[in-house]
């Protein structure tokens, strides 16, 4: 018997907002990703910024660009969702290399 491709994942992904870009999910192949949330948590205690983009090809778009995230508060990314084709990307950087979380609720639909 073939093994058998899930037709739908659930992932969660976290990171540390880094200072430099980074990217933090590629969209994999066959499958089409939709982010269902994502946040960011300043723990620090003063005022940060995020910055949160999608990039298709050559062509990069800023979701949010040094957005200021009050000390200890989250901010809420996405309002609605987004859909990632096969290798799309997402990347994050921000104001501060250690105190800005970043969470990402993402499923994954098979398209075969």
């Amino acid at each position: 018997m073939a093994a058998q491709i899930a037709i739908n994942n659930f992932r969660t992904v976290t990171q540390i907002v880094p200072l430099i870009e980074t990217e933090v999910y590629t969209a994999p192949t066959g499958y089409t990703s939709v982010f269902l949330l994502a946040q960011c948590t300043n723990i620090s205690n003063q005022t940060q910024t995020i910055s949160f983009n999608h990039k298709r090809g050559a062509t990069q778009t800023e979701i949010v660009k040094n957005y200021p995230i009050a000390a200890g508060d989250t901010a809420n990314l996405l309002p609605g969702k987004l859909v990632l084709e096969t290798g799309d990307t997402i990347s994050v950087f921000g104001s501060d290399g250690s105190n800005l979380k970043f969470l990402v609720s993402i499923l994954e639909t098979s398209n075969f």
